[in-house]
């Protein structure tokens, strides 16, 4: 499946939104996923194969939220992530941008020189920089999830597959256990960062409607 154009996942409104361009990047991918997404392709799917795209929606945008509730306090998700209901109320764009801007707001608050900040997810403290990264993983990886469930050019370009594998290699084994990540699948030759990172994560590069 070809990538997106590069141009797409730039944009100026981001630029000063968070110390984090990881997050930046992984966000705005997820943006470019969900406008691909029309009025009859929320029930499609998914990579995620008990979910829907609107549960992919709910659970990424509930990952969003509990990331930006660790750091500040505020309240996180209404629903658990892990149980999304497949029913929206309201816009599913606005409940991807509001997430994605508390997200967004939190990791700006945090010191990229500090010894930790609080995640949602064991061991709910990590090294500022690996805290990002795991935010920003779980946003590109469902704008993933979303994208070919409609058919659409992936969002995950190489550099920025491999920034997040780097990060995925030191956070996803733990969190096997608890079913957050599917088993990881053999690496296939010719494969490349985006392809890698996927298959590292349970998922098929290749993988169709």
């Amino acid at each position: 499946m070809t990538a997106v154009d590069p141009a797409q996942l730039t944009d100026p409104r981001l630029e000063s939104r968070t110390s984090w361009p990881v997050i930046d990047r992984a966000h705005q991918a997820l943006r470019v996923a969900l406008a691909a997404v029309g009025d009859g392709d929320w029930q499609r799917p998914t990579p995620c194969t008990e979910w829907t795209v609107t549960q992919v929606l709910q659970h990424a945008a509930g990952d969003q939220l509990g990331f930006a509730s660790a750091i500040t306090g505020e309240p996180g998700p209404t629903e658990n992530p892990f149980a999304p209901s497949g029913h929206i109320d309201g816009s599913p764009a606005d409940l991807a941008e509001t997430s994605m801007v508390a997200a967004a707001r939190a990791w700006a608050t945090v010191d990229p020189a500090a010894e930790t900040a609080p995640v949602p997810l064991p061991p709910h403290a990590l090294p500022p920089a690996v805290g990002a990264g795991a935010c920003a993983l779980d946003a590109a990886v469902h704008a993933w999830d979303i994208a070919v469930a409609v058919g659409a050019a992936s969002p995950l370009t190489p550099d920025h597959a491999a920034q997040l594998h780097e990060v995925a290699l030191l956070i996803v084994e733990p969190l096997r256990q608890y079913g957050a990540y599917a088993p990881a699948l053999a690496p296939e030759p010719g494969d490349d960062a985006v392809a890698a990172l996927l298959r590292y994560l349970g998922r098929d590069p290749e993988w169709t409607a």
